[in-house]
């Protein structure tokens, strides 16, 4: 018995072995993960560092680049606002010259014609102050202005009229010269003005771009540096976490090889005292010791004899429920059969002292797999919730990241659409002041246009009706008065062409100021709708960029609750699969035990009442006897 008890103490220290083997290797593994997990964390750590610093340095030089190209942007907008000022101010000097210069010039034309035509009686026609104001202003040798300004004041004879037309039209040939040269200076002057403007919408156009692209870029780095930040932050506190982590593994390992040391050593104590019973009582001088044991008394030996047969029937039932089985308790009590000789009461008592803590053994074994899957079932609850949490937030995460980009393409579309439609206003603007400034010009031209002919018609009636007063031929007068009529005709004619014109260019002036305030109102309409877009996608944006945040903080947090999940199962795993693996296999054995210990204890009660029949017996037969 002693022997088989050897063996089952053998055999428990290997089962306990394996365990503590298997709790080593999940030790071991355990540790080199959280190492492997911290280097990792460092190595990441300084990586993130940097980045995180490089990205600063970037975000700051576009910060920088942004405000500098703005400021461009504003200098070559106030250029084009510059010389659309002087431009207006250039053209409206040269309409006012040039139509007093071609007013002029035709003037002098009339007057030449009208000298040549007349002779010295032009200088009594109003016309003549306006060529008499020409003269004094225009470019003239002194004798030549004062013979014709002696000309225009009283009149010549018919011999001096050629020599003041032809000093006329010198000073008309030398306005025309003037004008023609102004001209040629307006026409540059144009010509560099919309090389200039064309130059600074150019430029306009590329900061502008360049602001946008430097704009998403900053958006952009802003994520991603508030991203790394976030990756920093993360990686310090798992970082922290896994130091934490693999200082309590070190620690539990160490005690758990300590306790294992310690119970290794104890069982090899237990083993080395069963290894001194079993040769102590193998000896020599324990057989002789037991022979002289043995009472001689003819009553004790049937009382002996009806002892062991009880023991022996005890035993039976104790080795039948053993059979292959390993029952530490039932060998003690076969143990305890073997040396006990007179009554079974001490082997009943530990017999139930054993069937006591049978029972304290299977409700400690029951209320821990009991406790380990009701926990187990918990944890994986857990743990698959937290899964589920950590892909809610990366998915909240994505779809937020997704959110940022589309607005940021929406916000860059939409600042191109009001930059775009701010062109097209100031392009309209110049193109409406442009049309403008021709129609002024040609109703300026047309009026002019129809005073001097009004004026020449007015004349030539004054001059025809005297002649044809003073004509003796009726026949002659009647074809002149009918050539002046034709003429006079002609010139209503051109008159009435004159007005219709202009009234067309008004009605057109009209149509399309109406038009150009149309547009604008228009305009003004859609970038105010733009504008309050824009702001509304770029509070969306800000709100975009906080879920990220938010969302990346709760899948951290998240993330940090399931690693305690996972690290709280592995503990359940070291400390319950053992006892989940053999509960069943404890509580049959156990089973089994109790049972061999009842039917046992059941022997040896029946044991107890013939000992005392017998003794009983065998005192009256002393009686009867004597």
């Amino acid at each position: 018995m002693l022997q088989n008890i050897v063996k089952k103490v053998d055999a428990e220290g290997k089962a306990a072995e394996d365990l503590f083997d298997k709790f080593m290797c999940e030790c071991r593994q355990k540790t080199t993960g959280l190492e492997k997990s911290i280097e990792a964390a460092q190595t990441k750590g300084a990586d993130v560092s940097s980045g995180l610093a490089a990205g600063e340095g970037q975000l700051k030089q576009l910060q920088a680049d942004i405000v500098q190209a703005k400021k461009d942007r504003a200098a070559a907008k106030e250029a084009i606002a510059a010389a659309t000022g002087i431009r207006e101010k250039e053209l409206a000097a040269f309409k006012d010259s040039s139509g007093v210069s071609s007013a002029n010039i035709q003037a002098m034309s009339s007057a030449i014609q009208a000298i040549q035509a007349g002779g010295s009686s032009f200088v009594q026609t109003d016309a003549v102050k306006q060529i008499r104001d020409i003269v004094q202003m225009g470019n003239m040798e002194a004798q030549d202005r004062e013979e014709v300004m002696a000309f225009l004041q009283n009149g010549e004879s018919e011999e001096g009229t050629g020599e003041v037309v032809g000093m006329l039209k010198t000073l008309q040939e030398d306005m025309s010269k003037d004008l023609a040269d102004a001209t040629a200076v307006e026409a540059d002057a144009v010509a560099t003005y919309e090389q200039l403007v064309r130059a600074k919408n150019k430029e306009f156009e590329t900061l502008q771009a360049a602001i946008e692209e430097k704009m998403a870029r900053l958006g952009d780095l802003s994520v991603s540096n508030a991203e790394s930040a976030n990756d920093g932050g993360d990686t310090a506190d798992a970082l922290a976490e896994d130091k934490k982590v693999l200082a309590d593994t070190k620690a539990s390992c160490d005690t758990r090889q300590k306790e294992w040391d310690a119970e290794k050593k104890k069982r090899g104590e237990e083993l080395l005292a069963l290894a001194d019973t079993i040769k102590m009582l193998n000896s020599d001088e324990a057989l002789e010791l037991f022979k002289k044991a043995i009472p001689s008394a003819s009553s004790f030996l049937q009382v002996a004899e009806t002892s062991e047969a009880v023991r022996a029937r005890a035993l039976d039932v104790l080795h039948a429920a053993k059979k292959n089985k390993k029952m530490l308790k039932v060998d003690f009590i076969a143990l305890a059969l073997h040396g006990q000789r007179k009554g079974f009461g001490a082997v009943v008592a530990m017999i139930d002292k054993f069937i006591a803590a049978l029972n304290a053994d299977q409700k400690e074994d029951d209320d821990k797999v009991v406790y380990c899957n009701k926990e187990f079932d918990k944890s994986d609850d857990e743990k698959k919730a937290l899964e589920r949490k950590v892909g809610d937030a990366q998915t909240a995460i994505d779809d937020a990241k997704e959110s940022v980009a589309t607005l940021i393409d929406e916000i860059k579309n939409l600042k191109a659409s009001i930059v775009m439609l701010d062109g097209e206003v100031a392009i309209a603007t110049m193109q409406r002041q442009k049309e403008n400034a021709e129609f002024k010009d040609v109703k300026a031209q047309n009026g002019a246009a129809v005073e001097l002919i009004t004026m020449a018609k007015t004349r030539l009636n004054k001059f025809y009706k005297a002649a044809f007063v003073q004509m003796d031929d009726d026949q002659v007068r009647e074809e002149e008065q009918t050539k002046t009529g034709n003429v006079i005709s002609m010139m209503d004619t051109i008159v009435r062409d004159l007005e219709q014109e202009t009234a067309v260019a008004a009605t057109e002036e009209t149509n399309a100021q109406a038009d150009y305030e149309q547009a604008m109102a228009d305009s003004k309409e859609k970038r105010t709708v733009d504008a309050k877009t824009l702001e509304d996608k770029s509070s969306a944006k800000a709100d975009a960029d906080a879920a990220v945040q938010t969302n990346v903080d709760a899948k951290t947090a998240a993330g940090k609750e399931l690693q305690g999940v996972k690290d709280f199962i592995m503990m359940l795993h070291a400390d319950c699969d053992w006892i989940i693996k053999y509960y069943d296999t404890r509580k049959q054995a156990r089973g089994d035990e109790l049972d061999a210990l009842s039917k046992a204890k059941d022997v040896l009660n029946g044991a107890d009442y013939s000992f005392l029949q017998l003794s009983a017996r065998s005192h009256l037969r002393g009686i009867h006897r004597a």
